[in-house]
């Protein structure tokens, strides 16, 4: 499970470095620019330069000063050409300092915040530091036996800045905020789907209920008198009965917005009867990372305290072919009344998040975003580093672009194209589950399924298949569940 690390901020010129670990940043010029130090920089850039250091993005080089001074070792780290710096590039290069502090088993450590920006750009800067950091230290250990010789977690970091304010602690703990939603985001998902099921998901929801958030569990007696017929047809074959669960959060003072966030929570997908290959199972318990991703959102903002409400909604079912599950030809209703033909069960997720969809426009909010592992086309077209973003209003898209900037966490917008509208529509039904022309515009066929359930208000459709989940190491987040897009929806939140 995620490792508890403990960051402080301290100020530079009272910091005593004797005996102590100090991390420095340089850019790669002609010669290495350390940034932070002072008139020790130049002998020391030197030094590094003469033994091959360049300062190149997350290259280290360690140099024990011959006076102790600023301290008994130093860790230099790169971050690549200054022209090409952005916050993510210092949360990658952050992670390397967790990872070296490991490999030299140091407990604790002290990182010389590099001064970049000014003002409100130097506290984006120390937040992206103490989000890679944070990040960098998460493990999901839970089922595995303890290795003799594996790496101590480092466990205190001491971010140096030139002067010690408020600011700069609020930056920090909002670099806390940030990964802690993000890490229980991950841990959902890297959870065994048999454990982690539809009533264990709605139960983890419940666990973060607090004075500002209110939770409400739908089963399935509810779900029926609601008329949720795309939640009730997914989880039909599982043995685990769907759930629907609403999360809200209210600000102390009037809201300045309502946004609701509607995430799919398919616990496993199987793919029902019309079933996925072996292969292709392997990975479904992701299938709820948008669920997750709305769960981790929600449990930040009793701290952050925006000022909107927020209303989450987290559709959860397991898609199982069990002996009464849905049949390829069945037609489902769903909670605003249209009817959805069956064609491929593993066409689910739209299906949930119809219901969902639909609900939360119910109660009016101002905006609605979905959160969905929604289409393998998706990451055909864009790959496993981007997700897509389908909405009607430009606006927000430029909003969750802009979040996703100071995230690290890249989107792209695919068009919902009225051309494609008929490829939904059914002979039988009001509209059917997958498009006419099979392989074709996949993932904006899905998005166009789901406008049929939402109305006129500013509406965007999030497609995370492809970044929700990684098969190998990532800089500050090891194979597993990516916890994407938390720190999106948060820096969008707080925006409003």
């Amino acid at each position: 499970m995620n490792q508890a690390l403990d960051i402080v901020a301290a100020g530079w010129k009272s910091w005593k470095g004797q005996g102590q670990t100090l991390v420095v940043f340089a850019f790669q010029e002609s010669a290495p620019v350390l940034l932070g130090l002072g008139k020790e920089a130049k002998i020391l850039a030197a030094l590094a330069q003469s033994d091959g250091f360049k300062g190149k993005e997350r290259e280290t080089f360690i140099a024990r000063p011959s006076d102790n001074k600023p301290a008994e070792r130093l860790l230099l780290v790169g971050l690549g050409k200054k022209a090409d710096f952005n916050l993510e590039v210092l949360r990658r290069a952050a992670s390397g300092v967790v990872k070296a502090g490991e490999s030299l088993s140091l407990k604790q450590i002290a990182v010389r915040v590099p001064q970049i920006g000014r003002g409100a750009a130097q506290l984006g800067e120390i937040q992206a530091l103490g989000e890679g950091l944070f990040l960098a230290a998460y493990r999901f250990d839970r089922y595995q036996k303890p290795e003799s010789d594996a790496p101590k977690p480092l466990e205190h970091v001491t971010l140096l800045s030139e002067t010690l304010s408020a600011s700069v602690g609020k930056a920090i703990d909002h670099a806390r905020i940030f990964s802690t939603a993000t890490t229980l985001a991950r841990d959902l998902i890297n959870e065994p789907p048999s454990r982690m099921n539809p009533e264990r998901l709605a139960e983890e929801a419940k666990k973060i209920h607090e004075g500002s958030l209110t939770v409400k569990v739908h089963e399935t007696k509810d779900l029926e008198k609601m008329g949720m017929g795309g939640l009730l047809g997914v989880g039909r074959g599982g043995a685990v009965p769907p759930r629907l669960v609403e999360l809200i959060y209210k600000p102390s003072g009037k809201a300045k917005k309502v946004v609701a966030l509607v995430g799919k929570g398919i616990t496993f997908d199987s793919g029902g009867l019309s079933l996925k290959p072996a292969q292709s199972m392997e990975t479904m318990k992701d299938d709820m990372s948008g669920a997750a991703a709305v769960l981790g959102v929600m449990s930040a903002l009793g701290e952050l305290k925006p000022r909107v409400e927020v209303r989450g909604y987290l559709a959860i079912a397991e898609n199982m072919p069990g002996g009464r599950a849905q049949k390829p030809g069945d037609v489902l209703k769903a909670f605003n009344g249209k009817t959805i033909e069956v064609l491929n069960t593993d066409a689910e997720g739209r299906l949930v998040l119809s219901d969902a969809l639909a609900y939360a426009c119910s109660k009016k909010p101002d905006v609605v975003i979905d959160i969905a592992t929604l289409t393998g086309a998706c990451v055909v077209a864009l790959g496993h580093r981007i997700s897509a973003v389908m909405t009607n209003t430009p606006a927000l898209f430029k909003s969750l672009k802009a979040a996703g900037d100071l995230s690290g966490e890249k989107f792209w917008e695919l068009p919902l194209e009225k051309e494609y509208q008929q490829d939904v529509k059914s002979k039988i039904a009001d509209v059917q589950n997958i498009g006419k022309r099979r392989g074709e515009a996949g993932a904006i066929i899905g998005g166009l399924f789901l406008q049929e359930f939402v109305d006129d208000r500013p509406w965007a459709h999030i497609d995370i298949a492809g970044p929700s989940w990684t098969d190998s190491d990532q800089p500050y987040c090891p194979a597993g569940a990516t916890g994407h897009p938390v720190r999106t929806l948060l820096h969008y939140l707080q925006s409003l």
